[in-house]
Formats: structure tokens, C-alpha cells, sequence
């Protein structure tokens, strides 16, 4: 090692320091100099900001690490307004070799909204929600103007729950003037809701493709309680060969057991006791199924019966479908759902259940 120059720092031989430690250090610069090196004294005067550097350093750097285990984050929550934003955004992430997972969402937060958050943040290491209320899947008649909306409490909420990006788009920016372009799944979307929404899904289809184009995530997930909703995207992603992941997450109920919607809050009290005739008729359906019964008309007529008996409720409609195809069954002999949509006073309410799942 003849001509080497070693710098040997002052600041590191210290009070204190381990026996082990120091008699180590002693003995590599006397071989060093053996081997012919030469050893010079330099000082690194910043040294003795290097302990506090590390404790400011280390938690923050752990809480950054460990925030997919535990939905703990650490850092400020970023809103994109606008589609180039997000775009960006989506472009970033994956760059880097993280994982993207989308929760697109209506707003209005409730517990079923955050479970669902939650579970985009255990299976990836970026979590986009979106706020749209779509005007393309509701009807003329139906509650687009009066859907209930709080960007500020959902934004709290989104947080708080882990979620890195909060994507708001306008529907200047979703549907330019001269917009003409919808997508449509066909067979899977025409019984159930489609038949009394029949322009429904075209409104729920085309925005999920166009967000899942923005967001450009590996993974999105979905709630249960629109079983079909779930079978539309699903079929539209595999028709479509769209380089992503569909979860759906089992349906998030009230204590007493009514399925939780943003929409609830419309209904008054006396009407919130009729809505619980919902899980009463789905839970007799399963009873029903479990003590053997396979004839679907039958089981229809009982569910029928229990929800007509309560005030306020009307029925749109009690089918049991194939949890596939969704088309109607006679006789189960395979799996099948449940589903139901009730008018509870102005309310629509939906909920389903797999027969043979627990509720």
C-alpha cells in the first residue's frame, strides 16, 4: 500500500467508546502503516450532529417503510384536480416499481368506502381514490343534483386512512364537449338493475375504463353490495384485456345488519326500520337454501312476502341469478345469488347475498 494516504478521523476516537471496538481500530491502522500506507490526522467536524441527524431520520424512515402494513403514513396527501395531474402521477409511481391500487368511489365516505381503502393499501404501495359523482349512470329522474356530497370530509377521511392520492376530476374535463364515446357490456348488465336503469352501467362502464386509464393502476377495488356492478367491470376488463387486477370486498353492514350506502341518509327514522326487511328476506333466503330448498320461485315468494309486509317499501326487484352470467335460475344447482333492489320512501336500496356465504 506504499504512496496510499488514509485519512484517520479525530471526532472518531471518542470517550466511551467500545474496548472491543477501539482495540480493533488500533490494530487496522498499525497493519495498514505495516503495509506501508500512510495515515493522516483529518477532522470531520460535523460528526457530532450525526447521532441527532439519526434520530430525526430513523422514525421517519421507518413510518415511511412500514405504511402498507399498518395504514400509518407518513407525509402530505396529494389532490389531483385534473387528469394530466394524475396521469402523471400514475406514470411516477410505476417508474419507481411500486404498485398502484385504485378505490374509485362516489364519495360521501362511509365504513364500506374505508374497508375498502384499507385493503388498497395491503396489497399495494400507492393508494388512489377517486371523488366523481358520474352524471352518465343516473336517469333523468334519478338523484344526481341531490347526491350527497363533502369533498372536505372525505378528504379527511381518505387521509386517514392511508391513501396517497385524492383524484377530483370535473365533468368538463370527463366529458368534453363532443364526447361520443361509451362502453358497454352487454349480457351481464341487462337483468337485475338493468332492466328498471337501462342506460346504468353504459354510464358506470365508460367511466371505469376511462379511470382506470388515468389512474393507471395495478389493482382496483370493489364492494359486494352491487354484485353486479362487480360482474360489469369484471367482464369488461377481461373483454377488454386490460392489464389490471378486480377484487371485490364482501358487502360493510350497519350493526343491525342494513348494508351500508351513501344513499342511508335519506331515510328517516320509521323508514330505516322497514330498510332492515332487506336482511331479514336475505337471511331467510339462506335459511331457505340451507334446509335444502332449491326452488328459486319459492324462495323469491317468502323474501317477497316479508318486504311487502313492511310500510314504505316497494319493490323493484328479488332474483336469484347465476353468480356468473346473472341470468335468472329456476332451481339452484350451482351457485347463485340473491339480489334485490327495494324503494324504501324515495330510496333505493339494493343488497345481495351468495346462497351458502355467510351474511
Amino acid at each position: 500500500m506504499k504512496g496510499v494516504r488514509i485519512g484517520v478521523a479525530e471526532e472518531y476516537s471518542v470517550t466511551g467508546m467500545e474496548p472491543g471496538v477501539e482495540t480493533a481500530v488500533a490494530t487496522a491502522i498499525r497493519e495498514l502503516q505495516a503495509l506501508g500506507a500512510e495515515l493522516v490526522p483529518v477532522s470531520l467536524p460535523h460528526t457530532k450532529y450525526a447521532l441527532s441527524t439519526y434520530y430525526i431520520t430513523a422514525p421517519a424512515e421507518a413510518s415511511a417503510n412500514l405504511a402498507r402494513f399498518d395504514g400509518v403514513r407518513f407525509g402530505n396527501r396529494v389532490d389531483a384536480p385534473t387528469i394530466k395531474e394524475m396521469q402523471a402521477n400514475g406514470e411516477s409511481v410505476r417508474s419507481a416499481g411500486k404498485r398502484i391500487s385504485f378505490v374509485p368511489t362516489m364519495g360521501y365516505f362511509h365504513e364500506g368506502h374505508l374497508s375498502l381503502m384499507r385493503r388498497a393499501r395491503q396489497v399495494a404501495d400507492h393508494v388512489v381514490v377517486s371523488i366523481y359523482v358520474n352524471p352518465t349512470q343516473f336517469g333523468p329522474k334519478e338523484d344526481y343534483s341531490q347526491y350527497p356530497r363533502d369533498f372536505e370530509r372525505d378528504a379527511q377521511m381518505a387521509q386517514e386512512a392511508g391513501v396517497d392520492v385524492i383524484f377530483f376530476p370535473s365533468n368538463e374535463e370527463m366529458y368534453p364537449e363532443g364526447y361520443q364515446t361509451y362502453v358497454e357490456v352487454n349480457k351481464v348488465t341487462q337483468n337485475l338493475c338493468g332492466l328498471s336503469r337501462p342506460h346504468h352501467f353504459l354510464g358506470v362502464t365508460t367511466i371505469c375504463c376511462k379511470l382506470f386509464n388515468i389512474v393507471k393502476p395495478h389493482s382496483a377495488i370493489f364492494g359486494k353490495k352491487d354484485f353486479q356492478q362487480l360482474a360489469a367491470i369484471r367482464r369488461m376488463v377481461w373483454d377488454l384485456n386490460l392489464d389490471l387486477e378486480i377484487i371485490g370486498m364482501p358487502t360493510h353492514r350497519e350493526s343491525d345488519g342494513l348494508a351500508m350506502s351513501s344513499r342511508n341518509v335519506y331515510l328517516n327514522e320509521e323508514q330505516r326500520k322497514s330498510a332492515l326487511t332487506l336482511i331479514k328476506a336475505l337471511k331467510h333466503a339462506q335459511k331457505l337454501y340451507e334446509e335444502g330448498q332449491t326452488d328459486a320461485s319459492l324462495i323469491i315468494d317468502q323474501a317477497r312476502r316479508l318486504i311487502e309486509a313492511a310500510p314504505f317499501t316497494e319493490i323493484d326487484y328479488i332474483k336469484i341469478c347465476d353468480t356468473t352470467t346473472l341470468e335468472d335460475v329456476s332451481r339452484i344447482d350451482g351457485e347463485a345469488v340473491m339480489a334485490l333492489a327495494v324503494r324504501v320512501g324515495k330510496t333505493r336500496l339494493i343488497d345481495n347475498s351468495v346462497l351458502g356465504e355467510e351474511i
